[in-house]
């Protein structure tokens, strides 16, 4: 149990150590923020996909661990289907957050940092604490 939460955790901190990173880079103008231009065809495919993907993937992953068919795989093996669909939900918010800031600072439209926001806040609710992870070995049966 141990393992799989510390997994869990270094993919729970890793996207957002990543955010932080890219901030802090771009901030500090040490990466030119801004270059892809703004108004574009290119910045409203971004933004019609990216509102898609952030909208879809961050009720589906919060609600993935009650899906069936991933219950019966935690309930077969708890740890490694706890370590893989752990890691599924984790990744399903945290790539979008990623990709949400780096388009932030590539077209410095807003909408990507309020999408970046909203994936940061939802993995609030999916942090693997010790007692969530074996609430949800528990409670997939």
């Amino acid at each position: 149990m141990t393992s799989v939460r510390k997994t869990l955790l270094a993919v729970f901190c890793i996207p957002v150590l990543l955010c932080l990173l890219m901030v802090l880079l771009y901030e500090t103008e040490l990466l030119e923020p801004g270059i892809s231009g703004a108004g574009g065809v290119k910045e409203y495919y971004w933004v019609g996909a990216m509102e898609l993907v952030t909208i879809c993937t961050i009720p589906l992953a919060l609600r993935l661990l009650k899906f069936g068919f991933v219950c019966r795989a935690i309930v077969a093996a708890p740890e490694s289907g706890l370590k893989r669909w752990g890691i599924c939900r984790l990744l399903m918010i945290g790539v979008p957050m990623m990709v949400n800031t780096f388009l932030y600072y590539q077209f410095m439209n807003v909408a990507f940092g309020y999408m970046a926001i909203i994936g940061l806040l939802s993995l609030a609710f999916v942090y693997p604490s010790e007692t969530r992870c074996q609430q949800e070995m528990k409670t997939a049966d």
